[in-house]
């Protein structure tokens, strides 16, 4: 049976979010330069700790003392955070719509700090079409851990098999796949659009 629910992760899936949107502002051109800076201190394992639950102002207060020559640039990452969003990914979005205007049932499951979700929230009026949102920063929970999966199946009452989910990380997608629900790696809108059509989902 075609999946009568669909699962989206949010982060350059749904909406552009890189930090580089705002380092490149700050480094001034020099990428080698930032993307050193982004690969040794401003991590993608430590940011997931955000996604995780950790308080950023810990989080800073950590980097600060490794990195003190770069504090500024490490403070940036909370109070300019908003730079790193500097909007939706416009056709996503509207299959997004689509699908809600075809009344299939709309979740999403996300990697986000509780800290700053709430800018999207703010931002996004979109979001209003999913029926749920799990959000790691709440849950202290990330993906690929299954166990937010199985928190998400389970709270919102859906049956894996029914349901297609949508990320632009191939770990989270293979765990999604081990649960039994249907994974489908993000790669550009079009594409899902051909991938949507190819499962049986009709809108």
């Amino acid at each position: 049976m075609p999946p009568d629910t669909v699962i989206f992760d949010l982060g350059k899936v749904l909406i552009d979010w890189d930090p580089r949107h705002l380092y490149r502002k700050l480094f001034a051109g020099d990428d080698a330069a930032m993307e050193r800076f982004l690969a040794t201190v401003v991590t993608g394992a430590w940011n997931a700790e955000q996604d995780r639950g950790r308080p950023f102002a810990e989080a800073i207060a950590l980097l600060r003392a490794s990195h003190p020559g770069q504090a500024p640039l490490i403070d940036a990452y909370h109070l300019r955070w908003p730079e790193m969003m500097p909007g939706e990914i416009a056709g996503t979005v509207a299959i997004l719509r689509e699908l809600h205007a075809a009344g299939l049932a709309l979740h999403a499951i996300t990697n986000w700090s509780a800290e700053t979700y709430p800018f999207a929230v703010a931002r996004f009026d979109w979001l209003d079409l999913f029926r749920s949102i799990t959000v790691s920063g709440h849950e202290r929970l990330i993906k690929p851990d299954p166990a937010i999966f199985t928190l998400m199946l389970e709270r919102q009452r859906l049956a894996a098999e029914r349901c297609l989910f949508i990320d632009d990380n191939a770990d989270n997608v293979l765990a999604a796949t081990r649960l039994g629900l249907r994974g489908v790696m993000f790669t550009s809108a079009e594409a899902l659009r051909v991938t949507l059509r190819q499962e049986g989902v009709v809108f």
